[in-house]
């Protein structure tokens, strides 16, 4: 069962990928014009009791979403839900992934590049992201392969189930500080926890739905169709203090 999840997931994110680079290879040659994605928004939202400096990083071949929407370069989150931005996802397809980085200034007029505590090397969390795939088809994970920094969900808004026509787009990742639980060869001593294999087995067991290992599924499986908005949440509440494992942020 896991096998054939796996399989299915691998071959959407594979269609994903294959999609966007032809999209992509197409309109550099001049044959096709880049159309608007299909979700329009990125929003990171950052509920932690300390400041985040998400990193937004596009893969190789897809553009930037380098600031937020007054134009400025993206830069800190403040914490307790008071950092909130929504940035656009350029027109056609796009592929890449969000990490949160922490301790990286003291003075909020800081200019980037920063240098930060977490985040700028392992371990960190990741979120993957991919938009306007065939269909309006989207993909989305939080990866533990490279440790753990900060709790992180990843959750879709405005997609074709809200309006009746199907898909599945659930909240994905982790709301548990996987941190304070790491065995001890894997603590990391600027925050958070390794990828070593008891680490794995810790954050797979806590976070069912994340990815510890390049073959790995979440516990709840995701079939999402153009959803208008992807979430990022940093330390998002556990679902028990909401409304379930079904809530969206």
């Amino acid at each position: 069962m896991a096998s054939s999840k796996s399989n299915a997931l691998e071959t959407l994110m594979m269609t994903l990928a294959l999609a966007m680079l032809a999209t992509v290879a197409a309109a550099a040659t001049g044959q096709l014009s880049l159309g608007p994605s299909t979700t329009t928004n990125l929003t990171l939202h950052n509920l932690c009791p300390f400041p985040v400096w998400p990193l937004v990083t596009a893969n190789a071949g897809v553009p930037s979403v380098p600031t937020d929407d007054d134009g400025d370069t993206f830069g800190r989150l403040d914490g307790h839900g008071n950092g909130l931005a929504t940035l656009a996802f350029p027109s056609g397809p796009w592929s890449g992934r969000v990490v949160a980085r922490t301790g990286c200034a003291d003075d909020y007029n800081d200019e980037a590049p920063y240098l930060c505590a977490t985040g700028d090397a392992p371990p960190v969390t990741v979120a993957q992201v991919s938009v306007g795939g065939p269909g309006g088809a989207a993909a989305y994970s939080v990866s533990l392969v490279d440790g753990f920094n900060v709790a992180m969900a990843v959750t879709p808004h405005g997609f074709a189930a809200d309006e009746g026509r199907g898909g599945r787009c659930p909240t994905l990742g982790c709301a548990v500080d996987l941190a304070a639980d790491c065995p001890a060869g894997a603590r990391s001593p600027r925050g958070g926890c390794g990828a070593g294999a008891s680490a794995a087995a810790l954050f797979k067991a806590r976070c069912p739905d994340t990815r510890t290992n390049a073959t790995d599924v979440e516990a709840t499986p995701q079939d999402c169709v153009a959803p208008s908005e992807i979430k990022v949440v940093f330390c998002p509440a556990p679902p028990d203090t909401v409304a379930g494992p079904g809530h969206h942020y």
